[in-house]
C-alpha cells in the first residue's frame, strides 16, 4: 500500500526534508504525489520491503538500527555518512536503478555489503 504523507515523513525523520519516501512495512510512504511515480525510488523502497520480509520485519528494524547507531558512533555522529553506510541502504543504492533486480536477487543479499564494508576498513 502507498501512502503519500508529508507529515508522517517529518515526524519520522526528525524533520529532515531531504526524505523522499520510506519503507514501513507493509507500507511505502512518500513525501509528495510526484515521487510515487519515480521508478526508481519506487524500487528502492521495494528493495527494503523484501530485506524486512526476509528477516521477519521485527529483526530488520533492529538490525537497521544497530548498524545506524554503529556507524554513528564510528563516523563522530556525522547522520549522511553512518545512513550510507547501512547495508540495507548500501544494498537498495546500488540496485535501485535495475527494475529487475528483484527478480533475481539472492536471499539475504545484503549480506554481501556488510563484508564490503568491513574489507573498507
Amino acid at each position: 500500500m502507498i501512502i503519500i504523507s508529508h507529515t508522517i515523513l517529518r515526524i519520522l525523520t526528525f524533520n529532515n526534508s531531504r526524505v523522499t519516501a520510506m519503507a514501513l512495512w507493509p507500507f511505502i510512504v512518500f513525501r509528495n504525489k510526484e515521487f510515487r511515480n519515480n521508478h526508481f525510488i519506487l524500487n528502492h523502497e521495494k528493495i527494503h520491503h523484501r530485506q524486512q520480509l526476509e528477516l521477519l520485519i521485527i529483526p530488520y528494524y533492529i538490525w537497521y538500527f544497530s548498524e545506524y547507531w554503529y556507524f554513528m558512533f564510528k563516523n563522530k555522529f556525522k547522520h549522511h555518512v553512518s545512513y550510507m553506510s547501512i547495508s540495507f541502504e548500501k544494498e537498495a543504492y546500488a540496485e535501485q536503478n535495475n527494475l529487475d533486480f528483484l527478480n533475481n536477487r539472492p536471499f539475504l543479499n545484503h549480506l554481501k555489503y556488510i563484508n564490503d564494508q568491513r574489507k573498507k576498513n
